[in-house]
């Protein structure tokens, strides 16, 4: 049961009282959830500045990226070109003067 020190607020306030309150309440209660619509709105907002600032960030480091592979091969088939240069011309030495062992010519 009720402790004697606990008062009973059962019809102790006025109904006009009461319904005042209840209206605070649900005002309250409403102002609330706009504020937090609005601040659910904000963060949508800037999740979408970041996607972007993001997509363009890696689309930026892509194009860099194949511009430094395309840059790659071409030096890559520059090296190439001059090794094979550099082959053909051993291979046209070597035709051109025997293969000196410093021992006896081959049998």
């Amino acid at each position: 049961m009720t402790d004697s020190s606990e008062t009973r607020n059962i019809m102790t306030k006025p109904l006009p009282q009461i319904l005042d309150e209840i209206e605070g309440s649900i005002k309250l209660a409403d102002e609330a959830a706009s504020q937090a619509r609005k601040a659910a709105a904000e963060a949508q907002t800037a999740v979408e500045i970041a996607v972007s600032e993001a997509m363009k960030n890696a689309n930026e480091r892509v194009i860099e990226a194949e511009r430094i592979a395309r840059e790659a091969m071409k030096l890559a088939e520059s090296m190439k070109q001059v090794l094979l240069y550099g082959a053909d011309a051993v291979a046209e030495k070597l035709a051109e003067k025997p293969f000196n062992t410093g021992g006896n010519p081959p049998k």
